[in-house]
């Protein structure tokens, strides 16, 4: 995703967390096929200016700058069509929204929802922990806050 600078604050974002780390021989192929589809990625017959990419060997995350054509119902069922092959050809579920990734100094960990309790309560995780918000919803809160503290974050709820 060398190219997200160029686009607008106000692109859209989606991102898939996947349920688990993909192994590192599979990063380049996958990152080719994001990148392909991105370049391809169209809406009513309109292509759409999109990037693409895997961050963290975790996340899959989607951008289309929506300024000339906006993505529609159909060009996002595209693209979730599009994710759920390249999870069901690399094994890997991207739909399972019940982890949530954190860091744990530079490396990304993953905790499954009922584990957040007991973590927090054993001071794994505290409320300054670096969460990933995969609900952003464009490229500015996508540099802003997509990984925000877990204090400040909506998944604070879950303790």
């Amino acid at each position: 995703m060398h190219d997200l600078l160029a686009f607008p604050d106000t692109s859209r974002v989606w991102i898939y967390q996947a349920d688990k780390f993909l192994p590192a021989d599979e990063i380049g192929t996958m990152n080719s096929r994001i990148v392909e589809f991105s370049r391809e990625w169209t809406s009513h017959n309109q292509k759409l200016r999109a990037t693409g990419g895997l961050l963290h060997d975790l996340f899959l995350v989607l951008v289309a700058d929506e300024s000339m054509a906006g993505a529609s119902g159909c060009s996002i069922d595209t693209s979730v069509k599009f994710v759920r092959q390249v999870g069901k050809e690399y094994d890997v579920d991207f739909f399972n929204r019940l982890h949530f990734a954190y860091l744990h100094g530079e490396q990304v960990k993953q905790l499954h929802r009922d584990q957040i309790s007991d973590a927090y309560r054993n001071k794994l995780i505290t409320d300054d922990t670096l969460f990933f918000d995969n609900l952003v919803k464009d490229k500015g809160e996508f540099l802003a806050r997509w990984i925000t503290p877990f204090g400040q974050s909506w998944m604070k709820r879950f303790i």
